[in-house]
């Protein structure tokens, strides 16, 4: 069994003081290094046989500065026989979320396996690892899409001494994609699909990198100092209000930023590449209107899915509502016929 606790926050201190550079500084320390104890009660479980990720060798890349080495795992199309089924729970008025697939080796091909139909980089949220888009990395690869998990720097296996929100973990992205390619040759065309934490990775990558091309963001947060805030009244309640606020006005004079960069409704308007955008009605930790006001300050071809009755830490598991418009918007001609040009490109180079 793996734990898919999706809200391991930096929020959750151990002996806080009034000083807001104390707190901002465990605001970016790294997630993988605070106590297991100091998690709140995970919302959500993923149970699946260990083999599904061992069937995936890890690969690593070096980081020089500010040093971290990147854990992730490649998955490559084939028929993973992959099944779900999203099923409300009577008694308790929430959905059970059940994926299944076989990954015994060797694989089994599919039309899709000596020929991909490109590249798909999945982001997962804050405080887990790149298991929480195990379901979606399997789903996308049986369709033709070669996948990459990745544990971002201070989460997983991945280190690092701190995050940045954003700022360093995209060129460590820029990174990947140039070792991706440099050892796995063509990786056209580049999607990204990310949730809450990874969904404004996402964006961000989209935003500075023209390789990238398409980008799915779950759940995505206009604001962090809101998100936070949020999170610490759903799962931290004990946490008084003044300190948070203390170490979010210090923390982006810790990580040497303006504060402006670290809200994406401050540069989704520079972001003009289409996204496909999915919220939650029942998300207390990203509400509704934070992505419509994300989407709706972009560009104007950019797409809402709305789940009804989806919490934040669920939310990318309603795959009865999301795997056709997802697939869809990673399949839609423009973006087949950027494969091509790119691919023929990349030939005569």
């Amino acid at each position: 069994m793996k734990r898919c606790g999706l809200i391991l926050l930096p929020i959750l201190l151990l002996f806080v003081s009034g000083c807001g550079s104390f707190v901002a500084r465990r605001m970016a320390q790294a997630p993988n290094t605070y106590p297991d104890w100091l998690a709140p009660e995970v919302s959500v479980s993923l149970d699946f046989n260990p083999r599904l990720l061992t069937a995936f060798p890890n690969q690593y890349l070096q980081i020089a500065s500010p040093a971290a080495r990147i854990r992730y795992r490649v998955i490559d199309p084939a028929d993973y026989q992959f099944n779900w089924t999203n099923q409300l729970d009577e008694a308790t008025g929430h959905y059970q979320f059940s994926f299944t697939a076989n990954v015994d080796l060797p694989q089994r091909t599919n039309q899709w396996t000596h020929q991909p139909r490109g590249v798909v980089v999945l982001l997962h949220g804050y405080g887990v690892a790149g298991f929480e888009m195990l379901p979606w990395a399997l789903l996308l690869a049986q369709n033709g899409w070669r996948c990459v998990l990745v544990d971002l720097r201070g989460h997983g296996k991945s280190n690092g001494r701190q995050i940045y929100f954003g700022m360093q973990e995209v060129r460590d992205l820029q990174a990947l994609l140039d070792q991706l390619r440099k050892h796995g040759g063509d990786t056209f065309p580049v999607a990204v699909v990310g949730h809450s934490y990874g969904a404004v990775l996402a964006l961000r990558w989209r935003m500075m990198d023209p390789r990238v091309d398409k980008v799915v963001a779950i759940s995505p947060y206009a604001d962090l100092s809101s998100a936070i805030l949020n999170i610490s009244a759903q799962y931290a309640r004990w946490m008084p209000k003044s300190l948070l606020k203390a170490g979010l006005r210090k923390l982006p004079e810790h990580l040497h930023v303006t504060p402006e960069e670290l809200n994406p409704s401050s540069w989704m308007e520079l972001n003009q590449q289409e996204a496909l955008f999915i919220a939650g009605t029942e998300d207390k930790i990203v509400p509704l209107g934070q992505v419509e006001r994300l989407c709706q300050s972009g560009n104007p071809n950019n797409r809402l899915i709305v789940v009804p009755k989806a919490a934040h830490e669920p939310l990318p598991f309603y795959f009865d509502d999301l795997v056709g418009p997802v697939t869809s918007w990673l399949s839609d001609k423009q973006f087949s016929e950027l494969r091509k040009t790119n691919s023929e490109a990349e030939v005569a180079h």
